[in-house]
């Protein structure tokens, strides 16, 4: 600790700059982390639960209430909306084909729900793609920083070039300790996501049929 404090204290204001800016990407990053964990699994139990209670209901009104029951991050409900509009009389909407209207809303209810489970991802892989250049950025000035010092003082030794670069050194390794858990996180959440998207899809074709086939059924009546 003595000497990050005696980095620290000889370090200029580009060195201490680089310094909280690696603080604020970490806390970031791991506020972020943990967010996103608790997120998406809530999300994965609240579809594994709401889609089999959806199904096995008896009306379509009973199936939107069991879907308000179980789904706490509001990400099928918005699919069901979207599949039971109507769309407003005289709009470009209205003319379309009842599958090509479908499709539309679906599609954007869909885009709208994975834009909220992304959420944070751009951030995680910019802090891991940046913060390592960050921390080395931090290192060569540092060390640049130190040896103009020891320049300045006269005799240069070993002993006295050892201990300030060593000091600026903890800058990269700090920029990994920042960047390897949010690419790591990123990974992860990506996987979890592309999860929760291949089922919301399956829903949403699924809400796509059924509402095209009462439609149809209506039509021939």
């Amino acid at each position: 600790m003595g000497g990050l404090q005696h980095f620290w204290e000889q370090g200029d204001f580009i060195t201490r700059g680089v310094a909280a800016l690696l603080l604020l990407m970490s806390v970031s990053a791991w506020v972020l982390i943990f967010w996103k964990a608790w997120l998406l699994r809530r999300v994965r139990r609240d579809i594994a639960r709401a889609v089999p209670a959806f199904w096995a209901a008896t009306t379509l009104a009973d199936g939107q209430r069991a879907l308000s029951a179980f789904d706490r991050e509001d990400t099928l409900v918005p699919l069901l909306a979207a599949a039971t509009a109507q769309a407003r009389g005289g709009t470009l909407e209205s003319r379309g084909q009842l599958a090509s209207q479908l499709t539309r809303r679906l599609r954007d209810a869909l885009h709208a729900v994975l834009a909220q489970l992304q959420f944070g991802q751009v951030l995680l892989a910019s802090i891991g793609s940046t913060a390592p250049f960050i921390g080395l950025f931090g290192t060569v000035w540092g060390i640049y920083h130190a040896l103009a010092a020891i320049s300045a003082a006269g005799a240069i030794t070993i002993e006295k070039v050892a201990g300030p670069v060593g000091e600026a050194l903890v800058m990269t390794a700090a920029g990994l300790a920042v960047a390897i858990p949010a690419v790591l996180a990123y990974n992860v959440f990506g996987k979890r996501v592309g999860a929760c998207e291949a089922e919301l899809e399956g829903f949403a074709h699924d809400l796509r049929e059924m509402v095209a086939a009462g439609a149809d059924a209506i039509e021939e009546s």
